[in-house]
Formats: structure tokens, C-alpha cells, sequence
């Protein structure tokens, strides 16, 4: 695997949830104009490691990488932490003796493995099946009788099912019922969108307090919204408690909630605001727990590096509209409204709506490009790359997901 095979590919990623929907991992692999051997891609996804420090930016999460039969006996492998990934096992045919034999090493060594393709208890599989933590089954490759009985035959098996290529909910909930463990896909990421849907008493809420901060107005109008909702009061007081005034503890508690606003700061406070909008139920705003969260954070993060290495100008100003641009940008999903509907309730710069609405400026290119970088197109990628002004490539967008990842798992940067 030569660097330049690694800095001509895009690292590509697909969610993993569980079946309480919370994110367990990624699908990592590599892509590009010229697809990589897979072989040469699990080398990439090695380097990737130690280059982009893909361990510490996943945090908790797996990392699913996919291992040929090749590049199974590669000691490389084990440079990877047993704790942090799953070997998914890319074999074509029968696995024979020297295969199996570092199977079982790898197990032995704290590793899991997961067996891609599964049709059934075959020669192929039986061998692996003691060996392997985590079965994918490709739902687009399966009708659903042939579904419920691959997972039925393994329902006694002390081994996770995995549906891979979930479309929709409504195969996400069919698989949930059939047992599977985890679903890979972007199916949480496709928006309902029903034009003039009422929003809820919370979500209304959210939209006034994040246009009141928007527009600058005096602390002690917002104090006042806040005080018509006390869990957000109490979850704002709890927040700027436990971490103070970025990122500092502080010596003293904030008990006023005029105080904990201020300390806060107007930009974190949109920030924060505009995130429990995509929450579940607007509660929760963990992104560690709501993929929804996480695709967001991450996209307006991955926006405010970008903006950092394109053309010359008000870095700061313009990297707090390329954050605000990207959390926006999956409102439709959280909220089921057309873009347009939403924006006329959140008073934003005329820039980000732009970008929103008609992918228009540099905001909007760079949203477009995370769009396709979010569904793995790399001619898509390829193309919008060429076209920024500035220093942007395959590298330097692989770069800043592994940053805003570190960032959003709790990292400095």
C-alpha cells in the first residue's frame, strides 16, 4: 500500500446503530475514482490509524474494517487495537486451513470477527461460525422469507446479526423484530417531509429562544424565554456548571440563570440550542447517542475546519455560519419540514440560507461536498473538490473528519 494510494482515497463511513437506535460503530472503508483491492484497502484503513488517529477520534465506537484472506495473514492487522474494531472476514470460497488457523489467533488475540455475506449454514460458513461475534446479512440482497429464515437459523447462536443496506425504518423495524443486533445504514437520515406539519409545544420553544439569540437581543429578554422553560433552564445551569466558560472548571457555581447566559456566550448558546432542536423528543443532546446528533455535529464541524483552509478572509465569522450551516442542514430530517418552512420560522444570515436552499456560495458548495461525502460518492466529491477555491483534497477532507470526530467524542480540537 503506497502513501499515495492512501492520500488519493476518500474515507468513507457508514453508521452502525443497535437496536436502541444509539450509534454502536462505523463501517469504515476507502473509495475513489479507481476502487482499491481490498487488500490495499485494509492496508489504507490501517494507516489510517496511526496516520489520522482514527482510534482516539472514534472513541467509544467499533470501527468495522474489511479483511481479505490475503491480507488476513498480514501482521499489520495487529496493529490495530483489539478493542476498537471488528474484522469483518471478506472470503469468496471455502476458507481453508492456514485462514482458519489465524481466525483463531486473531480470537485469541481479543479480536472480533464478523462473517460478510452470510446465505446460511454452508461449507463456507460452518467452520466460521464458532469463531465469528457479529453475522451481516445484506438486506438488499435478500427477500424477506429468505431474511426471517437466515436469522431464525441462527437465533440460537451466541452471535450478533447485523442488517446490512437498511434502506428505510420500515426495514430497520422488520429486522428489529427478526432479532438483528445492529443496522448499518443512513435509513435515520432520510427525512419524512410534510409541507405545514405542526411543531411541537418543545420544538416551538426551541425555534423562539434560538431567534432571540440569533438576533442579538438584550440578555434579559432571553432570561425571561428561558424562564418559561425550566428543564431547559436547569439543563443550561447544569451544563455551564459542570464544564464553566469553555471548557473550564469554575471556581464558583452559577446559580443565575442572567450569569450562566452570559458565561455561556451567545455563540455556544445557538450552537447548543439549534442541537436539541434535531434531539429525540428535543430531549437528549448527546451526540454520542443520537446518530441524527452525531451526523449533524459533525457536518458542522467538518464546515468550520474547511472554512479554515479556503480562501483568505473573517476565518472566525465565516466558520461560525459553516457550523450553524451544517447543523441546519438536517432539520428536515429532525423537524419532517421542507427547508424553506423552517427558515422562515430561524431568522439566519442571508449566506446560510443560500447555502441551504440553493447550495450557493462557498457555504454551499462545502455543504455539498459533505452531502456527498456523507453518502460515499466519490465522482461527487471528486468533482465539488476541483471546483472550491483554495487548498481542498481528498486528504484534507479525510483529515478533518478525523478531527471533528476527535472533537466530537469529547477530544480539544
Amino acid at each position: 500500500m503506497t502513501e499515495y494510494s492512501f492520500r488519493d482515497a476518500f474515507l468513507f463511513r457508514q453508521p452502525i446503530l443497535n437496536r436502541k437506535q444509539e450509534l454502536a460503530g462505523y463501517q469504515l472503508s476507502f473509495g475513489g475514482s479507481q476502487p482499491l483491492a481490498a487488500g490495499d484497502a485494509a492496508a489504507a484503513l490501517c494507516a489510517a490509524y496511526s496516520e489520522l488517529g482514527m482510534q482516539s477520534a472514534l472513541g467509544n465506537h467499533c470501527a468495522f474494517i474489511g479483511i481479505d484472506a490475503a491480507f488476513l495473514q498480514q501482521e499489520a492487522i495487529e496493529l490495530l487495537p483489539a478493542a476498537g474494531v471488528v474484522l469483518e472476514l471478506l472470503l469468496d470460497g471455502v476458507a481453508d486451513k492456514p485462514t482458519l488457523e489465524r481466525c483463531e489467533g486473531l480470537r485469541g488475540r481479543g479480536y472480533a470477527l464478523a462473517l460478510t455475506g452470510y446465505q446460511g449454514i454452508d461449507d463456507r460458513s460452518r467452520p466460521l461460525l464458532p469463531m465469528v461475534a457479529v453475522i451481516k446479512i445484506d438486506v438488499d440482497a435478500t427477500d424477506e422469507r429468505q431474511l426471517a429464515d437466515l436469522a431464525g437459523s441462527l437465533s440460537r447462536l451466541p452471535v450478533k446479526l447485523l442488517a446490512q443496506g437498511v434502506a428505510s425504518r420500515a426495514q430497520m423495524q422488520r429486522c428489529h423484530q427478526l432479532g438483528f443486533a445492529l443496522f448499518q445504514g443512513r435509513y435515520f437520515a432520510q427525512a419524512e417531509i410534510v409541507s405545514g406539519r405542526r411543531l411541537s409545544a418543545s420544538q416551538a420553544a426551541l425555534i423562539r429562544l434560538v431567534n432571540l439569540v440569533g438576533r442579538d437581543v438584550d440578555t434579559p429578554v432571553i432570561e425571561d424565554a428561558f424562564k418559561h422553560e425550566p428543564a431547559l433552564t436547569l439543563n443550561l445551569l447544569r451544563i455551564v456548571n459542570s464544564v464553566g466558560h469553555r471548557g473550564s472548571r469554575l471556581g464558583q457555581p452559577v446559580t443565575s440563570l442572567r450569569h450562566a447566559i452570559t458565561l455561556f456566550g451567545r455563540r455556544h448558546l445557538q450552537r447548543w440550542l439549534s442541537l436539541l432542536l434535531l434531539a429525540p423528543h428535543g430531549g437528549d443532546c448527546d451526540p454520542a447517542r443520537s446518530p441524527l446528533l452525531q451526523v449533524a455535529a459533525l457536518r458542522g464541524r467538518m464546515m468550520e475546519l474547511l472554512i479554515e483552509v479556503g480562501p483568505p478572509g473573517n476565518h472566525r465569522q465565516r466558520a461560525d455560519l459553516a457550523f450553524l450551516t451544517g447543523i441546519l442542514s438536517m432539520m428536515p430530517v429532525a423537524l419532517g419540514l421542507p427547508i424553506e418552512e423552517i427558515l422562515q420560522q430561524i431568522a439566519v444570515d442571508r449566506e446560510v440560507r443560500s447555502a441551504l436552499c440553493q447550495h450557493e456560495g462557498l457555504l454551499g458548495q462545502l455543504l455539498a461536498l459533505l452531502e456527498c461525502f456523507d453518502g460515499d460518492d466519490a465522482a461527487g466529491c471528486d468533482y465539488l473538490l476541483t471546483a472550491l477555491p483554495g487548498h481542498f483534497d481528498r486528504y484534507t477532507l479525510n483529515t478533518c473528519l478525523s478531527v471533528a470526530l476527535r472533537w466530537l467524542n469529547g477530544g480539544s480540537e
